[in-house]
């Protein structure tokens, strides 16, 4: 690598970095409760369906095209508060998602799970949410392994139009 190109810039996160004190301060922290609240802005939001106890909706900063966040529509972190109700249709949201992303981007393998506390890398950590994150074979190129950087091929508008119509051809949604 050449030592005075070292830097990859990554504006977009930014927007991310602001919108954790902007969501803060409007919400009072939580926009899982805000987006569960605002239904009529559920595309905005790229929510892509909701349950009686749960809504699914698209990351709005990816790992990976398709990557969904599943979170209970109740504000709780520990999924030992949730009742069995609310984990049965987080786990079956959850792996719906993982047939809807299949539909719509071909994914060949997921990685499946939630991070339980800001140390282990939840960026909301009072509002249990399972991510979906698709994976390919051979996804793992030079600028994630040589610049700690992930390239997202697809806007989050057009791919929550794969997702949403991938939702429909499974009678996921009408």
């Amino acid at each position: 690598m050449a030592e005075f190109n070292d830097n990859i810039w990554a504006p977009w996160r930014m927007e991310y970095i602001r919108s954790l004190g902007e969501e803060n301060e409007r919400t009072g922290g939580c926009f899982f409760c805000d987006y569960f609240e605002n239904p009529q802005q559920d595309r905005e939001h790229h929510v892509l369906w909701r349950e009686a106890d749960v809504f699914v909706m698209m990351n709005r900063f990816p790992y990976t095209n398709g990557h969904l966040l599943i979170a209970p529509t109740r504000h709780c972190g520990d999924p030992s508060k949730l009742n069995t109700d609310e984990l049965v249709e987080l786990t079956k949201a959850t792996y719906t998602g993982v047939e809807v992303v299949r539909k719509a981007f071909g994914a060949e393998g997921f990685n499946v799970g939630c991070n339980l506390g800001r140390c282990a890398g939840a960026g909301v950590p009072d509002h249990l949410h399972n991510h979906v994150v698709p994976r390919w074979s051979g996804d793992t190129n030079y600028m994630a392994v040589l610049g700690g950087t992930r390239v997202i091929p697809d806007g989050l508008d057009a791919a929550y139009e794969r997702l949403m119509d991938a939702a429909r051809e499974l009678k996921v949604i009408s």
